[in-house]
């Protein structure tokens, strides 16, 4: 009974990490399938949720930056939470068809 309710305690305290990390959200990002890009954070971090899977694939180098492989149309979040389970950084991906700079706004999906 005291590890569920401890799992439920943890689970409120990552929820409301999470809102607040995207509240501090960074730069949102576009990019075109195909096209690599690597993101630098500022903190440590441990692992890294992806929203969609089907729109990217991250592969991360080291503690402080990743590799962000497009797959397919659409946008996701990157979800960054470090060694303590906090919430350092939640950055929003756009992914366009082709380059971004073919006109791929944020929030717009092709």
């Amino acid at each position: 009974m005291k590890s569920r309710i401890r799992e439920l305690v943890v689970a409120a305290i990552v929820l409301f990490s999470a809102i607040a990390g995207a509240r501090a959200e960074d730069d949102p990002v576009a990019l075109g399938v195909g096209t690599a890009f690597r993101l630098f954070i500022e903190r440590a971090f441990a692992s890294v949720i992806v929203g969609d899977p089907a729109v990217v694939d991250v592969h991360a180098d080291d503690d402080r930056s990743v590799l962000i492989e497009p797959l397919n149309s659409g946008e996701t979040n990157l979800v960054f939470i470090d060694a303590r389970g906090v919430v350092i950084a939640n950055v929003r991906i756009s992914v366009c068809g082709s380059s971004p700079s073919n006109g791929c706004p944020i929030g717009h999906s092709s």
